[in-house]
């Protein structure tokens, strides 16, 4: 498993800790200003990746010095420093990567990193965008659900139409059903048990999972 930390905004830094300590990933990758969330933690990451201009030098020396693998990219390049950081994960075929400071701040980077997920539905390896009050992930063929009884699970569609849209053990299920752009009535479904089944026959489907109840 894999921990990708981005530098969007981490209002919640125990909980990432939380994660880290419980789960203790095999990889921690910083993704440039990212890292600095794991250093104000006290964590070290064994990867940082990007184009460094969100790091003082002396961090980025004080890293390498201490055994961090630094791999600096120009700042004029067509990837965004967190693609970089997904491309160098899934290169090392994880059975999962977690992103956390992809949510929040400039919209813009928000919708490049949901973005994102496509790419790794693409290659086959599970990869979640989590918060501390939401996970997000792509459905492209089928997935189990599991969370408490009436916890919100919203789902959009990620490509122009999805097809074939089976939702089971949700308040609102769904048979075969089609979602397109601009028709998001997919928005504030719940679970009725502790898990749920989510099908789709084309395209990709994000889901999103709200932590907890509203």
């Amino acid at each position: 498993m894999i921990f990708i930390v981005a530098g969007g905004p981490l209002p919640n830094l125990l909980f990432l800790q939380r994660r880290i300590l419980d789960i203790r990933p095999d990889e921690l990758i910083g993704v440039d200003g990212g890292t600095c969330h794991l250093l104000n933690l006290g964590l070290r990451p064994q990867t940082v990746i990007g184009d460094l201009d969100s790091l003082a030098r002396d961090v980025v020396d004080c890293l390498r010095e201490s055994g961090c693998r630094v791999l600096q990219y120009p700042c004029k390049k067509d990837e965004t420093d967190t693609e970089l950081a997904l491309q160098y994960a899934l290169d090392r075929k994880p059975r999962l990567i977690e992103i956390y400071g992809a949510l929040g701040g400039r919209i813009d980077h928000t919708l490049a990193n949901i973005s994102l997920l496509v790419v790794a539905a693409e290659r086959g390896i599970e990869t979640r965008i989590v918060d501390c009050s939401e996970e997000l992930f792509v459905v492209s063929s089928q997935s189990e659900i599991l969370g408490n009884p009436g916890q919100i699970v919203s789902i959009l569609p990620l490509t122009s139409t999805v097809t074939g849209i089976t939702l089971r053990g949700f308040e609102y299920p769904l048979l075969d059903g089609r979602m397109e752009a601009g028709k998001p009535y997919g928005i504030s479904n719940r679970l009725l048990h502790d898990k749920g089944m989510i099908q789709v026959t084309s395209g990709y489907l994000l889901v999103i999972k709200t932590k907890a109840e509203e």
